[in-house]
């Protein structure tokens, strides 16, 4: 493969990382530590913006310490991207990343068991019967599977259906923080494309594992239970995505912005 220089860049700086010449322990990871090394060992602009986006979890989800290596290693070497949910063409299209090796799941069956992958050339043509590796499933080609997902795929590729689905996730997650802040809760949120969370702290923003750790999951506790009473069910969990589709209507979307105001005003009561 021929890496471009952006990736040569990446790629030798995750190397670093892996080799503990540059960063300290894990446990000792924090923005700083990050702001530092991200200057002394990423030289273009084009590719620091590529390391933000590898080292910063949208949902704070995972501890960046954790996941960062893999990440950057999957840029590098433009390696796999394999989900459908904000983008016609995933993750790459999003990006504008070229992998080696794409693969996708019950998405593109509309939630039939479903999977899918396929790359470069030299890389398929290692797939039976052309190369030694066999590839076998019992469900491979069921044909129920296979029609849900040209269905699905169709209606995904109509002209706006992203655009759609990011305002109906867009206008949620503004209601939600409004809510909280007619409310007098504290709290902040990230959103990409269609997925978002809603974390409850004092904090200007959640980047980390250690900024979720923070925040008041109690509240999250009752918010969850109170929004179970108003006929919402949410993620249980400060450390989940909440996924926006295309079946929400506008209507759903305003009724679960109003239930959370009559739920966070409880709470806050």
């Amino acid at each position: 493969m021929i890496f471009s220089e952006v990736q040569l860049q990446i790629r030798d700086a995750a190397r670093a990382f892996a080799q503990k010449e540059i960063v300290p322990h894990a446990a000792e990871w924090d923005s700083q530590t990050f702001e530092t090394w991200k200057l002394a060992n990423v030289q273009t602009q084009e590719a620091r913006d590529l390391v933000d986006l590898a080292f910063s979890s949208v949902f704070a989800a995972e501890p960046r310490d954790v996941s960062l290596l893999f990440t950057l290693f999957y840029i590098a070497t433009a390696g796999g991207f394999d989900n459908l949910i904000n983008a016609a063409g995933g993750a790459q299209e999003r990006f504008g990343i070229t992998p080696d090796l794409t693969c996708l799941g019950k998405i593109i069956g509309g939630g039939m068991p479903v999977g899918a992958y396929g790359g470069r050339e030299e890389i398929m043509r290692m797939i039976a019967p052309d190369g030694p590796v066999y590839q076998a499933g019992t469900l491979s080609g069921n044909p129920l599977a296979m029609r849900a997902g040209l269905e699905t795929l169709t209606r995904l590729r109509v002209p706006g259906f992203y655009e759609s689905l990011e305002a109906k996730s867009a206008k949620l997650f503004d209601g939600l923080l409004a809510g909280c802040k007619a409310a007098g809760i504290p709290a902040t949120g990230n959103r990409f494309g269609s997925m978002f969370t809603v974390f409850f702290t004092d904090a200007d923003a959640c980047n980390n594992y250690q900024d979720v750790c923070g925040c008041d999951l109690p509240l999250l506790g009752r918010f969850f239970n109170a929004m179970l009473d108003e006929g919402v069910y949410l993620a249980p969990s400060q450390f989940e995505a909440a996924f926006v589709s295309a079946a929400h209507s506008d209507s759903d979307i305003e009724a679960t912005i109003a239930a959370a105001s009559r739920a966070l005003a409880g709470l806050s009561a």
